[in-house]
């Protein structure tokens, strides 16, 4: 079932919202034509905080293998978990099963470089699949599951599809949200210029040649 997403979706579900984050320092390298180093860590931290606050009410929990993140979560209430060596789709299953273990039973997967994020928890339906890609139908922006359908974190090129056959494998059912806030990410310079993004960009961005406009 296909879906294009207006309106918030209630449920009676309690999820934890899961969100792995790489170290700052290194993310989105991708930019580094257009942004330096700092400003890459700045916005890496942005986006993360926009996730955290788009998480809403309810528990939290960050996946990651480094101590300043690990910090940075504490501080924002989450549940860290460090997992160290293991890669993004290593780490976000061992997360997943530690989650499960602690009694969760469903978990929205969101990643961290969302820049205008709607409620995550509305993505929760029983006993439902529910996937939202990019733009381009090639990434799995937020993913939303129960933690016993024995799915497993599929990230990189092409992660929609893989993600979308071994949901529709589980007997589960499985919704596709096309959400045209949620299918935002910052991975590459463009997207820095998307029309729905250059707007809510921080201000200190704002001088990077993507986005060129007055810091005040």
């Amino acid at each position: 079932m296909e879906r294009r997403s207006g309106t918030s979706a209630s449920s009676a579900l309690d999820p934890v919202v899961l969100v792995p984050v790489k170290a700052f320092h290194l993310a989105k390298g991708r930019l580094a034509s257009v942004l330096d180093a700092e400003a890459r860590e700045r916005l890496a931290r942005w986006t993360a905080e926009q996730v955290l606050v788009a998480a809403g009410d309810g528990p939290v929990a960050v996946v990651c293998d480094d101590p300043t993140v690990a910090d940075w979560a504490e501080a924002h209430g989450a549940i860290v978990l460090r997992e160290e060596g293991q890669g993004l789709n290593g780490a976000v299953d061992r997360a997943i099963a530690e989650l499960r273990e602690r009694g969760y039973r469903h978990v929205v997967v969101a990643h961290a470089d969302l820049p205008l994020p709607r409620p995550l928890r509305d993505l929760a339906r029983a006993d439902t699949i529910v996937l939202v890609p990019d733009e381009r139908l090639d990434g799995t922006n937020v993913w939303s599951f129960p933690v016993d359908a024995g799915l497993r974190a599929a990230y990189g090129a092409g992660s929609f599809r893989r993600h979308l056959a071994q949901a529709l494998a589980t007997g589960c059912a499985v919704e596709v949200v096309r959400d045209p806030l949620l299918a935002l990410d910052l991975d590459h310079p463009r997207d820095l210029a998307h029309p729905l993004v250059k707007d809510v960009l921080p201000t200190w961005l704002r001088t990077n040649p993507v986005n060129p406009s007055p810091t005040r």
